[in-house]
Parts: structure tokens; C-alpha cells; sequence
């Protein structure tokens, strides 16, 4: 790198005396074939995928990043571009955009192999759908949660909490029906089967979900404790990270496990009270002929 000496490098008319050898090897000041301006230029060009960008950035405090850039989307789509020039919006948009694509790729994932798993082992897609409609509840239990304390949708955390939810809540259900087909394969009518399995597993479906939730209830209040100075701190830092995902847990698995209790009984009966109703008539029509 050559310079100029540093009391010549602000000044134009050190640099209009600059001389050019042209093409006979005379020396030419610059300033007899060019004009000198005072503009403004690039400080420096990056490129991402081989583009030229220009990136603009800013903190956000008080509000929330998503209604922050729904603004500045709505403020930047009438602007007119010049060809090959678009406007992308990037950082932790684009991170929230993968992790959400991640996690719902992931969600799936789980669904289906928790119904190959059921499939493999009651043998009925009946049942299996049955079950995997407590994945539904649980989500609705995840919404009411969010809205009654007011967090938001985190997409990490979030959605972490409701892929776990699929386990949980997948838990009492097969409890429950497993009960239902035992009794069942005992000879009990389907009404009678579903009043007993109620009764008797009430009290052990009941009990994991509340184990489930009083275990993530001082996650969700965000109590800690300092076990350096042996005290429990109220609202730390890392906390706050969690409680999205304690939420979505604590409210999923309540609401899921009160429907399912409600919801499975009546699901089985709607899927196998025709068939055992139509087995009964066609036994009672073969002894009467």
C-alpha cells in the first residue's frame, strides 16, 4: 500500500499536483485533465452468495420483533428497486424462518413414528388414530395457555414444549384404551369396559399429569436456586428462556389429559359401538333362526 504523506492526504490541491505519466512518459499533474469533487462512496463492498448487500440493522426494545418487521415490511413494499435489486429481511427473521421449518419437519417426524409404534403394537389404526388425537388436544391446550398468561408463540422454545407434549399426553390415552382392549378381550360389553377403565385408571392418568405439571410450575414462575450462596432467586435471567416452554407443557398436558378422559371414551364408542351393536343383532337373529 502506498500513501501519501499524512499532511497531503486530506487536501485536493496535493492531489490535483499528483503527477500521471501519459504515453510518451512525460510527467502530467492530474489536475490538468481531471476534476476533482467531493463525494460520498462506499467504505467498503460485502457480498453474501457472490451479491453485493447493504445491510441495515437495529435494536429492538419494548415491542416485539415480529411487529417491528411486519412494519417494515408494510413501510418498504412500496418502494420502488432498481433492476436485480431486492429487499430481504434476515438475521433472527432468518433464523426464526429455519427453526420454525426445523421444528415443524421434526413435529411430523414424531407423529409418525409414534403412530408406527401404536400401529405395531395394538394392531388397529382405529385405536392409533384415537390416540394420536390427544397430540390435537394438547395443542389446543397449548393456545389457551399462551393467551391466559400472555407470552408468546416462541418458535424455539415453544415448539419444543409442544413436540415433548406428543410423549406426554400420548402416555395417558394409551393407558386408558390398553385398560379399554383388556376388558374387552375379557368379554365385558363396550359400555361397561369404558365406565370401569374410567373409574380404575383415573386416579394413575390423573396423577402423571399433575406430577408432570407441579414439576414445571417453578420453571413457569421462574424460581431458581443459587446453590453457591444457597438461596432461591425469584425471576433470574436464564429463567426466562424456559417459562414459554414450561407454559406450553403446564396447559397442554391439563387440558389434554381433562379431554382425554372425556374425549378417548367417546372416540372408542363412536369407532366400535356399530360393530358390537351389529354383532349383537346378527347373533340374536342366527338363534332365533
Amino acid at each position: 500500500m502506498v500513501r501519501l504523506p499524512k499532511s497531503e492526504r486530506r487536501s485536493l490541491d496535493a492531489l490535483s499536483h499528483m503527477t500521471i505519466p501519459d504515453r510518451l512518459g512525460n510527467q502530467v499533474p492530474l489536475g490538468t485533465f481531471a476534476r476533482l469533487e467531493i463525494g460520498e462512496g462506499l467504505g467498503s463492498i460485502r457480498r453474501k452468495d457472490n451479491k453485493r448487500v447493504v445491510t441495515v440493522s437495529g435494536e429492538v426494545q419494548g415491542r416485539l420483533a415480529d411487529d417491528v418487521r411486519r412494519e417494515a415490511q408494510a413501510a418498504v413494499a412500496g418502494i420502488p428497486l432498481p433492476p436485480r435489486t431486492r429487499i430481504a429481511f434476515t438475521g433472527e427473521y432468518e433464523e426464526q424462518e429455519k427453526n420454525q421449518a426445523f421444528l415443524g419437519k421434526t413435529f411430523l417426524i414424531g407423529v409418525l413414528l409414534i403412530a408406527l409404534v401404536l400401529v405395531t403394537e395394538f394392531n388397529s389404526l382405529r385405536i392409533s388414530f384415537i390416540i394420536l388425537f390427544t397430540v390435537v388436544l394438547s395443542l389446543m391446550g397449548v393456545i389457551i395457555g399462551l393467551l391466559v398468561t400472555g407470552f408468546p408463540f416462541g418458535v424455539i422454545m415453544t415448539g419444543i414444549g409442544v413436540i415433548s407434549l406428543g410423549g406426554i399426553v400420548v402416555n395417558n390415552a394409551i393407558v386408558l384404551l390398553d385398560f379399554i382392549e383388556n376388558l374387552r378381550a375379557g368379554g365385558m360389553p363396550i359400555r361397561e369396559a369404558l365406565i370401569t377403565a374410567g373409574r380404575i385408571r383415573l386416579r394413575p392418568v390423573t396423577l402423571g399429569a399433575i406430577s408432570t405439571v407441579v414439576g414445571l410450575v417453578p420453571v413457569a414462575l421462574g424460581i431458581d436456586i443459587d446453590f453457591v450462596n444457597l438461596r432461591v432467586v425469584l425471576g433470574s435471567e436464564s429463567s426466562q428462556w424456559w417459562e414459554s416452554l414450561a407454559v406450553a407443557i403446564i396447559f397442554g398436558a391439563t387440558v389434554a389429559t381433562a379431554l382425554t378422559l372425556v374425549m378417548v371414551p367417546t372416540f372408542y364408542r363412536a369407532f366400535y359401538g356399530r360393530a358390537e351393536a351389529r354383532t349383537a343383532v346378527a347373533g340374536g337373529g342366527a338363534e332365533r333362526a
